[in-house]
């Protein structure tokens, strides 16, 4: 038989598709008309796969949880718990770099999406082996969901505009170099991650020894 002249519609294309119009345009961008488009579909089809755009964008969501790595929280990994989260933090935050207007929908919370569960998962399992109380553990997870999602929502750097015309020292006298951050971005804003991410590892290593000598 001859093989069919267009590739057979999948989740994963759709996903793929969908995928790279957020990245490119934002949430808004999607939509089931535009998406056949880009696959060379009808749209109807795209609800063989998918009831809702909703869905999908859970979907594009999950593609990015899969990317965070978690070989920290296997057991047999010699890294202790603040070693651990250090390293999944950076990772967490690197896959949302790659895709920041994906970043609301991750900040819903996992739902249903088998990615995001297992990353709840990997963590939770991880500090309660370790020794935190349940309770402890879950406020934990939600600590850095909080702070890397943060992070990745926007440019601290990029709020400041590059006019020094802007920040008049008789209205402003402390922002002086402002208009300097919006070229040190990368600097400024991973700087900024790497000095919260250390306080707030420093603060919970700090309740870890008390728990422990309690």
């Amino acid at each position: 038989m001859a093989r069919p002249r267009k590739p057979l519609l999948s989740r994963e294309r759709i996903v793929a598709a969908a995928g790279a119009l957020v990245d490119a345009e934002g949430l808004e961008a999607v939509s089931t008309r535009r998406l056949a488009a880009a696959l060379g579909v009808s749209g109807p089809s795209l609800y063989n796969h998918f009831r809702t755009k909703d869905q999908i964008l859970e979907a594009v969501a999950d593609a990015v949880s899969a990317r965070v790595d978690l070989s920290m929280f296997e057991d047999g990994d010699p890294r202790d718990w603040r070693t651990a989260l250090a390293d999944w933090a950076h990772s967490y935050r690197d896959a949302l770099a790659d895709h920041p207007h994906i970043v609301p929908v991750l900040a819903r919370g996992p739902g249903r999406r088998p990615a995001g569960l297992r990353v709840a998962d990997a963590v939770f399992g991880a500090m309660t082996a370790a020794g935190w109380p349940p309770a402890q553990a879950t406020r934990i997870g939600a600590l850095m969901r909080y702070f890397i999602l943060g992070s990745a929502v926007a440019s601290f750097a990029r709020g400041f505009v590059d006019d020094e015309a802007a920040y008049d020292p008789a209205d402003y006298p402390h922002l002086g170099q402002a208009h300097l951050l919006a070229e040190r971005q990368r600097e400024v804003d991973q700087g900024a991650f790497e000095t919260g991410l250390t306080a707030l590892l420093d603060g919970l290593t700090l309740q870890y020894e008390a728990l422990r000598s309690a």
